[in-house]
Parts: C-alpha cells; structure tokens; sequence
C-alpha cells in the first residue's frame, strides 16, 4: 500500500501573528512554523501503516523553499520521502490541484490529510482532491483500519459518530482521535540524521486557476473590560445580565 500524507506548513498557535501592506499580507518574520496538527495525527497513523503492514509512505506539501523544514520533520518522524511542490499555497483549488497531479504521478492508494490547516481553516483541500483523483472520501476521520483494498473508517458527525465500509482509493480528512495525541511522536536523533539521507523531491506546479484570493486580513476584536461584582450583590450580577449582556 502506497501512502500519502499531505503536510501543511502552518504558524505555531503561540506565534504573535500580525500583518502587513495595509493588512493585505501575513508577516512570517519571528513566527514558529510547525506541522498542521491535524496532519500530524494523520502522519502518526501512516506510521503504523508502515510498521504493521509494511505500508510505503510519503509526504507532500504546496509551498516554497521556507517549507521545507517542515517536510524534513516528517520525514524524521518515519516517512520514507518528500515531495515539495514549488508554487505558493495561496488558493484551496489550486493547492488541491496540484497535489492531484502529485498523487497520479505517484500511484498512491490511500492519501491522508488533515480535515483543515489551523491557519486558514477552510476544510476544503481534502474534498477537492478527492473529487480531482476520483478517490472516495471520508472527512472528521478519527479511526482508520485497512484490510487489503477495503477501508473501514469512523467520522464524527452531530450527535455522534459513524462508521463508514469504502474501498481504495481513498483520501480522508483527519483529525484529533485519529490517534492519541499520546502517541504522536517526536523526532529522535537517529531519525533526524537519517533525514538528512531521505530524498526530497521538488515538483514544479502545473497550471491550476486560482479561484480565490484574501483581500484583507483582520485580528480578532480586543475583549472588553472585565466587571467585577460582589458576590453579595445578586441583584446586580442579575441586572447586568439581562440589560447588558442579554444572556437572561
């Protein structure tokens, strides 16, 4: 079985995120990039692909030079090989379209990716690939088993969960309970200098539209002031709640 795990390169949720041009540009200088995490559970499950059923398994990600860093983690965690495609990650379609190319290129069975990035959240790569490759789709994936070319998967869904029977190819998109966050491992030493010696393929893209584009990016609001009421004053808290807050 052929496996890729799609990797995006996203900014450590400690980084101090700010923009520039007018608030129409992200400014990476000083932020942490890291694994998307739900990628992560995805790429701890490919691991145990490869150690149980001898599974092959690769990591692909959309993005320039800067990326690569990222990909290298990966391929210390366990992954066999990296591809980079050389094209800025700026539309879901197009970075869609891009790893589809990567996927047929490559004869993969079963591509795993994170359900959204924890940058952009848009949850719409998994689905769009999928569609692109002619694949099957699960999506809020947290349970994965593999028999042959049959494929049973768990999915989150309101209320609940359910279990899906499909077959290969399929693509899922993974999140938190894909595995334990207990078991998501961190790079060794051993696998940091074997790293070094795994092949990193830079692709270059193919011509995809860019369907969207981000016009201006804005930071939350500041929360407001804090109002402090004594505990022996009900009454208050109760006016508070009803005039200002609305919540009664």
């Amino acid at each position: 079985m052929k496996i890729l795990v799609c990797i995006s390169h996203v900014p450590d949720t400690t980084s101090k995120i700010n923009f520039t041009d007018n608030d129409t540009k992200f400014d990476t200088n000083g932020v942490q990039f890291v694994i998307n995490p739900n990628d992560e559970f995805g790429l701890t499950r490919a691991m145990w692909f490869k150690e149980k059923q001898g599974a092959t398994v690769d990591v692909a990600n959309v993005g320039g030079p800067e990326t690569e860093p990222t990909l290298r983690k990966a391929l210390a965690i366990g992954a066999d090989g990296a591809i980079r495609v050389n094209a800025p990650a700026t539309d879901g379609y197009a970075v869609a379209k891009q790893l589809a190319n990567v996927v047929k290129d490559g004869g993969y069975d079963l591509v795993i990716a994170g359900r959204e990035s924890i940058d952009y959240n848009g949850g719409m790569v998994p689905g769009m690939l999928a569609e692109l490759i002619g694949a099957n789709f699960v999506t809020n994936c947290i349970s994965l088993e593999v028999d042959g070319n049959n494929a049973k998967a768990v999915r989150e869904i309101d209320g609940g969960k359910e279990t899906v029977s499909t077959t290969l190819p399929l693509v899922i998109g993974g999140q938190k309970g894909l595995v334990e966050e207990s078991d998501l491992r961190i790079p060794n030493m051993r696998g940091i200098m074997m790293a070094r010696q795994k092949p990193l393929k830079v692709m270059e893209p193919i011509s995809a539209n860019v369907e969207t584009s981000s016009v201006k990016f804005e930071k939350p609001a500041p929360k407001g002031a804090v109002k402090l009421v004594s505990p022996d004053n009900l009454d208050e808290l109760i006016a508070l709640l009803h005039n200002e807050a609305k919540v009664i």
